[in-house]
């Protein structure tokens, strides 16, 4: 097997496991269970599915990303980016829908392992990326606000703008005890975040809320009053339903998934590889992932993906390997084998209190106010992409973003690429000072500085046509051209043939191997009569007075 698709935990064992290490991964994993467990089922509850969907999903594909993935501090399950599209999936298609979908993401997560695209995202612009997460941020606070309220209203719009009208019609039914509820969660977590950052903050304020609703037989709305026939275990493994129509319903939901799922998992890896030195492997992660998101289809459980925080967390408890990932799964598992009972006493306010927490996380908004200080189209893209998250769809958000991003990327790269006629500027080298000096008449020379893509390709083009009469040779130096994609060798293609028709030789000069492979392929050889490739614009000088001299002879 290739380096790049070995999970790390047979690294680890390789290199040896020691009864230390065990006990270092041991106290890790039961930190980081007892910071899961609130929030794997507040991301549950938030994604329209039962809390114990997101507590299946912390056991199944937590234990498997952390068995099978290319990190070996990466601590996966449920996140809050997958709230909104989750939320979707099952408002349109079913429980049942999610699951296919869930299914078919974890199939693209491993093929793009194994065609060993986990490197692509590098190229994800940031902007993007901060944009769709704090629309994400604001997407969960808002579809809170009901529970940290305790409105009366039975049914939430989906939609931005008319659910916050529909809060503001039913404001006059708040319920003052769930809001004493929620706001004092919410208080205790950021009082204790603050105070004392090293306790489970979130594990604190959910004991504390379902103790005071408990034993002051308080009337607000919890998990056990909301869903009333949670099963305690485990599920027994099953397929979902398949059908080719189902199949076409959902995959464009299954492509957000993968792709919010590879996001997300590869830019956690990349902060655990900046706190702990070391460094994952992208494809292998994505393998991880998927087998992980396919294995969660099985046991009905949710999405899952690399979580940042909870990988953070485990690195500052100690943990040191992939087992400490395995066992915050099994730990995770005790509790719905044993304490699945004990969710009911939970008050939702206090869920939402949580929830509000992760929602402010994950909107960076330090990150937000920065990238606004940037450029004007760096501003454009992330306002774009944040505003279409809020109001639009997540799935139309990265796509727009993405290609509104690239671009204005390749906008700017087209007005770095110079045709040139005249002199080189200064610095460039001997070969490139002066070099229409002794250029001999009939021969005009012409230089490409920088990649020739199709966003410039028919710059050149154009630049012959203002010729108008062609010259008896043309000197084409390419040697300062790295890149050349398919719209650049139609170009040359159309360069040579118009030479051929206007009886003009065409010299390409310092081409590059990589451009001169494209070439090839495309059959851009000296086969043609009136093509050559020289290595450097001496030769091309000395093979142009060679043909000027032979036409005139």
């Amino acid at each position: 097997m290739q380096q790049s698709l070995t999970p790390k935990l047979w690294t680890v064992w390789k290199e040896g496991y020691s009864l230390s290490t065990l006990r270092a991964d041991t106290l890790a994993g039961l930190t980081i269970a007892i910071v899961a467990l609130p929030l794997s089922m507040a991301l549950a509850i938030a994604s329209g599915a039962s809390p114990d969907k997101g507590l299946i999903t912390a056991v199944i594909a937590g234990f498997l990303i952390s068995a099978l993935g290319g990190s070996r501090t990466q601590i996966g399950g449920p996140t809050g980016a997958f709230v909104v599209v989750v939320f979707q999936v099952i408002a349109q298609h079913g429980y049942d829908g999610l699951l296919l979908a869930t299914l078919m993401a974890g199939a693209i997560l491993v093929a793009a392992g194994v065609l060993k695209l986990g490197r692509l995202i590098r190229f994800i612009p940031h902007p993007v990326v901060t944009g769709f997460t704090a629309g994400i941020a604001v997407t969960i606070a808002s579809s809170q606000v009901k529970d940290f309220l305790g409105l009366s209203m039975e049914n939430v719009p989906a939609e931005f703008v008319p659910k916050w009208v529909a809060y503001w019609a039913d404001l006059g039914t708040t319920d003052m005890m769930t809001l004493a509820i929620g706001a004092g969660s919410f208080a205790l977590i950021i009082g204790l975040r603050r105070l004392a950052p090293k306790l489970p903050g979130f594990l604190i304020a959910i004991i504390a809320a379902s103790l005071a609703v408990s034993l002051l037989h308080l009337p607000v709305a919890t998990i056990g009053s909301r869903f009333p026939d949670i099963p305690s275990g485990l599920p027994l493994p099953s397929v979902p339903h398949i059908s080719l129509e189902k199949l076409r319903e959902v995959l464009p939901s299954a492509f957000t998934i993968a792709f919010l799922a590879g996001v997300e998992a590869l830019l956690s890896a990349v902060v655990a590889d900046g706190m702990t030195g070391t460094r994952h492997r992208s494809n292998q992660e994505l393998v991880g992932q998927g087998i992980a998101n396919i294995g969660s289809a099985f046991f009905g459980g949710l999405p899952a993906t690399g979580a940042i925080a909870r990988t953070a967390t485990n690195i500052r408890a100690g943990g040191r390997t992939p087992v400490a990932g395995m066992i915050h799964a099994l730990f995770i598992l005790l509790f719905i084998l044993f304490a699945t009972d004990l969710m009911a006493f939970v008050p939702m306010a206090a869920l939402a209190a949580i929830l509000f927490m992760v929602a402010w996380g994950m909107s960076e908004i330090g990150r937000f106010i920065a990238l606004m200080k940037m450029a004007n189209s760096d501003r454009a893209v992330l306002l774009l992409t944040f505003f279409l998250t809020v109001f639009v769809d997540l799935t139309v958000a990265i796509g727009v973003g993405v290609t509104v991003a690239s671009l204005l990327f390749m906008a700017r790269m087209s007005e770095t690429v110079e045709f040139g006629a005249g002199n080189a500027g200064a610095g460039e080298g001997d070969e490139d000072q002066a070099q229409r000096d002794d250029l001999p008449a009939g021969v005009e020379v012409f230089r490409i500085n920088g990649p020739l893509f199709f966003g410039v390709a028919g710059e050149l083009l154009d630049t012959l046509r203002r010729m108008g009469q062609m010259p008896r040779v043309i000197i084409l130096r390419m040697r300062l051209m790295p890149l050349l994609d398919a719209s650049g060798v139609a170009m040359i293609e159309e360069f040579v043939k118009q030479a051929e028709l206007s009886g003009t030789h065409l010299i390409l000069s310092g081409v590059q191997p990589e451009p001169r492979a494209m070439l090839a392929r495309a059959g851009l050889t000296e086969s043609h009569q009136r093509l050559s490739f020289v290595s450097g614009f001496a030769a091309a000088l000395e093979l142009a007075r060679g043909i000027v001299g032979e036409t005139r002879a």
